[in-house]
């Protein structure tokens, strides 16, 4: 999964695309490099993040969906915890919701149930604004996973075709926090979704202040996610992580 992000404020790559014709233009490009599944985000959830109206989400958003949906060689992701905005988003192509906040927005189960739309379902204690503030759990690998297996049987049996789930790498989580969940995948009977490209955690462990310089970094996170069982990756350098795992399953065929 490559990440599109249409905002100003995203911890690695804000600004970088900030209208329409540049994200389409990324969105193109990750694709030729050998993305599966292109995620369209309006909304930075980077820790200390400030929501997005909606109809600023809407009109940042909408019009890449529908070019990258339109080229019909991919599979196109709304990151979005708004279920109007996944509704229009889904009218205009979208194949996928993606969404943080676990479905904590009533009417999301509803609108992928009733248009046949799958859902990633993340977990975050907090919100972007609040979550590192003082992460606190008693088990966070019982809590995470409970949380996700509840959420995916709820949705589920709302009707909703089929889940993956997200352990929320860096969402109200310590470095230790991420690292236990890590090493636990997979953590319940449903896909996962990582998403540890470029995060506070890969710089703190190898010493890169700066996002950008993290791609490396982040590999080693995604290959061993991937020898757990992790069904998909979602990354800034698509090239990178498509290389990486071309080696890797070379080399393991049957993992």
């Amino acid at each position: 999964m490559g990440i599109v992000n249409v905002t100003a404020d995203s911890f690695s790559d804000g600004g970088l695309y900030p209208d329409p014709d540049h994200a389409i233009a990324h969105g193109r490009q990750l694709v030729a490099e050998g993305a599966y599944v292109v995620d369209v985000g309006g909304e930075s959830t980077r820790p200390g993040a400030k929501a997005v109206d909606l109809v600023e989400e809407l009109r940042r958003v909408i019009p890449v969906i529908e070019a990258l949906a339109g080229d019909r060689n991919v599979l196109v992701s709304v990151d979005t915890c708004k279920a109007a905005v996944a509704q229009a988003a889904i009218a205009a192509g979208a194949h996928l919701v993606n969404d943080i906040s676990g479905l904590s927005d009533p009417e999301m189960v509803e609108v992928c149930a009733l248009t046949g739309t799958p859902v990633s379902i993340m977990h975050m204690q907090g919100t972007p604004a609040t979550m590192q503030r003082n992460p606190q759990y008693d088990n966070v690998v019982r809590e995470v996973s409970d949380f996700l297996r509840d959420q995916a049987a709820m949705a589920l049996h709302a009707g909703v075709p089929s889940v993956l789930v997200d352990p929320g790498i860096g969402f109200g989580k310590t470095l230790e926090h991420n690292l236990e969940l890590l090493r636990a995948q997979p953590l319940t009977d449903h896909p996962v979704l990582i998403g540890a490209s470029r995060k506070r955690m890969v710089g703190t462990i190898a010493g890169l202040k700066r996002p950008a310089d993290r791609d490396c970094a982040s590999i080693a996170v995604h290959l061993d996610a991937v020898r757990r069982g992790v069904a998909m990756l979602r990354v800034h350098d698509v090239a990178g992580n498509v290389g990486a795992l071309a080696v890797h399953h070379a080399i393991n065929p049957n993992r």
